[in-house]
């Protein structure tokens, strides 16, 4: 009895499984499902037409899968373009009897039709389709125009009809009325089938996937009666598979069984079959027409292994592979433009095990492709080293890309011990030799060593890296987080010392690569470029006291990049609970040594964070003319936020952005991507780090990507630098504001009466460099606190 009521229990949730799965699959890619999901917002059937919806509202339905066919019909009109003239749409509903619910001549319009629809009460009763058909053949489509009007019939039923429908649905179909099937629930494939116009396939649907019968409905339609489809579209066939469940004797066994003899009082016994109801999927291969669409990725715009996405119809965007991005297309973007000589420097004893130093062979490659273009100026070649160092490919060896990528396929694993010291040391005696430009000039390139290895050294290694270090060489290490003490130990710098988490995200440590390597021939940060930049700092309840302060300290030490003063970098610092507040606004301090110590001070504030007050208080009371921005310098927010608190921060940040401010997001924690990049806007703008601990390790990326936006072009109009609601008109290299009741550069003097002084106006049009305008800033601030003083 127990096995029994746990097999009804299987069933009985099997059948809600597959409700909710639905009974029908397409086999398609996801190329062609995009596409599917692409054409249903260009399909429109218009043309004069009677469609009458016959829903099943009996009790083999139920009153749960009458509502979803009461959703399927109002999805079937969105392909439909109701109007008195176009298409027409009545309903009827059947089950022991049928009854009209509206006509085709009451509503006029989708919307009203749709309304309708959802009013419409389930009356349950038995499943008389028959009766429901003859009822047409009597009256006709209610409410409908004369016969010169093609009139379809869309019939909406698990097809579990009392009687037998062939005749009266053949008779349908003889006074020329396309009949569509449309099966819901656990169908009856057979008796829709029998409902159908021919050919069957492109006239039978089912409603579990509302958008795609919708779609085959349109399909069909289309090639005869509505118009054509949309340019770029067209019927395509696909595999699609219709299922049900059925209910089948099936043999459980032979069991012992006592049969009667002819010899008197006496009986017999026998194995007799036992025979149980048992409940099964039915599959039905079949095929499906479908209208498809082309999307902007059918052009194949992604480059060099890209993935495209389309955004509808016309947009789409391309994730691009680690090294790509430089443009929308990922054209390469890390192409060395410093001239160095790097010697990668490889790991190939015992401890790397073959399959390490397979990954670094790859990762060299993916390097390589990414980072050297045609005529690039950097001199490459690799060492691999366990007792012994071998150098297979001298620096400078191969002149273009693929030579050199076919000679570190042919490097092969050695084993050994891991003698890191011992390869420092020789590489500083022999990694590099000096080859004449000409007779008397020597190249004199920075020397760059990459150090790969994943296991601890087996000798000193401080020493010969000290050694290597005092002949000029420029050291980089990049490995596990086992072996972090080890490689900053070999590069005498933190900064130097690249680690990756686990063996995949050693290839997105390419970028950062890159930029250690050039580094070494360009001072870092933004030393020469002018920049406003502003850090807001959650120093929320969530955050904590201990995570602010790491908080603190990393906009401390990121100060250190920047050259701070009136002509390169002003900074402004922002910290925010349940309010913000401007610890000191762009034009505060004029040092690195002011700020340092001003944000020493800096408290912690506790309560509710909220970003997205904070980026509006930057907007309105930090950014702007009269806190001490400059007009034609790049301005840049960096938000150092845990993952809660952002849920009001995507509108006020897209606002900085649509007024020229970039707009970087530094998040800590577990938190949804999608939502994260609602505030960024863009991955280039988002960086997602697991804990505080692990902030300082992406300070160098960080200060690496605010530089690359203040060498961005500005406009010089945005933000406003116009104060008072004046209006900034760009002119050539320039901009001038128009005033109203306020005159000056920037309208930041009130118009006087009478001989009062009054500040000078700007000239039209005034040919000005961003240098020039950053003084004029300065004049126009002095000249609104000599008012204020005044008044």
């Amino acid at each position: 009895m127990s096995c029994l009521s746990l097999e009804s229990i299987c069933i009985f949730l099997l059948l809600q499984i597959l409700l909710v799965l639905g009974i029908q699959e397409i086999h398609a890619d996801q190329e062609v499902i995009s596409k599917i999901s692409a054409a249903a917002q260009l399909m429109q059937c218009s043309a004069s037409l009677d469609v009458l919806l016959l829903l099943d509202g009996s009790y083999s339905i139920g009153k749960g899968s009458f509502e979803r066919s009461k959703h399927f019909a109002g999805k079937l009109c969105d392909a439909l373009d109701v109007r008195p003239d176009r298409v027409r749409v009545g309903v009827i509903q059947f089950s022991s009897t049928p009854h009209l619910e509206f006509p085709l001549d009451l509503c006029v319009t989708k919307q009203e039709v749709k309304e309708r629809i959802k009013r419409i009460v389930f009356r349950g009763g038995s499943t008389e389709t028959a009766r429901a058909l003859k009822y047409i053949l009597r009256k006709g489509f209610p409410g409908g125009r004369n016969s010169s009007v093609p009139q379809v019939l869309i019939i909406i039923s698990d097809g579990k009809s009392q009687g037998s429908t062939a005749v009266p649905a053949r008779q349908v179909k003889e006074r020329h009325i396309t009949v569509f099937a449309v099966g819901i629930k656990f169908p009856r494939w057979e008796e829709l089938h029998m409902l159908a116009s021919e050919p069957t396939q492109q006239h039978l649907l089912f409603a579990g996937d509302a958008d795609d019968a919708a779609n085959g409905l349109y399909s069909t339609l289309s090639g005869s009666i509505c118009s054509a489809t949309a340019p770029g579209c067209n019927v395509e066939s696909h595999p699609c598979e219709r299922r049900t469940l059925e209910t089948v004797k099936e043999l459980a066994g032979n069991y012992v069984c006592w049969k009667g003899s002819k010899q008197p009082n006496a009986v017999q016994a026998s194995l007799c079959p036992f025979y149980r109801w048992k409940r099964v999927l039915i599959r039905h291969p079949s095929r499906c027409f479908r209208t498809v669409c082309l999307d902007p990725c059918d052009s194949q715009p992604c480059q060099n292994g890209g993935t495209c996405v389309p955004e509808g119809l016309e947009k789409y965007h391309c994730l691009c592979p680690v090294g790509y991005g430089g443009d929308i297309h990922c054209a390469p973007k890390l192409s060395l433009e410093c001239s160095v000589d790097v010697l990668f420097l490889v790991d190939s004893s015992a401890g790397v095990t073959l399959e390490g130093f397979l990954r670094y062979k790859a990762f060299l490659k993916r390097f390589v492709q990414a980072a050297m273009g045609q005529d690039s100026p950097m001199n490459v070649g690799v060492a691999q080293y366990d007792n012994k160092v071998r150098i297979p490919i001298e620096v400078g060896q191969h002149r273009d890309a693929l030579s050199l990528l076919k000679s570190i396929d042919a490097l092969s694993f050695s084993g050994g011990g891991t003698l890191t010291g011992r390869a420092l040391q020789y590489i500083a005696q022999h990694g590099f030799r000096s080859r004449p430009v000409f007779a008397d000039v020597q190249d004199d390139l920075p020397r760059v060593v990459v150090l790969l290895t994943d296991s601890k050294a087996q000798d000193a290694v401080a020493e010969a890296a000290q050694y290597a270090r005092d002949r000029d060489l420029f050291l980089i290490g990049v490995g596990s987080s086992l072996v972090r003490a080890e490689l900053t130990e070999v590069t005498g710098n933190p900064k130097q010392t690249i680690v990756y988490s686990d063996p995949q995200d050693l290839f997105n440590r390419i970028p950062e690569l890159q930029r250690r390597i050039c580094s070494v021939d360009n001072p870092e940060g933004c030393q020469a470029q002018a920049l406003d930049v502003a850090f807001a700092v959650d120093a929320s309840a969530g955050v904590g006291l201990e995570s602010f302060l790491q908080l603190r300290s990393f906009v401390r030490s990121s100060c250190l990049h920047f050259s701070i003063n009136r002509d390169v970098t002003q900074m402004a610092l922002v910290v925010y609970g349940s309010k913000a507040h401007t610890a000191f606004a762009l034009d505060t301090h004029t040092s690195n040594a002011a700020v340092l110590q001003a944000i020493d001070q800096v408290p912690f504030l506790g309560g509710s964070g909220s970003a997205g007050g904070a980026l509006l208080h930057i907007y309105g009371d930090v950014m702007t003319v009269q806190k001490g921005a400059r007009p034609g310098v790049s301005k840049v927010v960096v938000l150092l936020s845990n993952a809660g608190g952002l849920e009001d921060a995507a509108a006020p940040a897209q606002h900085l952005r649509d007024n020229g401010v970039s707009v970087f997001v530094v998040v800590v924690g577990d938190a949804q991507r999608e939502r994260l990049l609602r505030v960024a806007g863009s991955p280039n703008y988002l960086l997602h780090i697991s804990s505080y601990e692990d902030l300082q390790h992406y300070q160098d990326l960080i200060i690496e990507r605010i530089c690359e936006e203040a060498r961005s072009p500005v406009n010089l109009c945005k933000p406003n630098p116009c104060m008072n609601q004046g209006v900034c008109i760009l002119g050539p290299g320039s901009y001038r504001c128009e005033c109203r009741g306020w005159e000056g550069p920037h309208c930041e003097s009130r118009v006087l009466r009478g001989d009062s002084p009054r500040s000078p106006a700007l000239p039209p049009w005034p040919h000005r460099s961003p240098r020039a305008l950053q003084h004029l800033s300065r004049a126009s601030r002095h000249t609104e606190r000599s008012m204020d003083q005044r008044q």
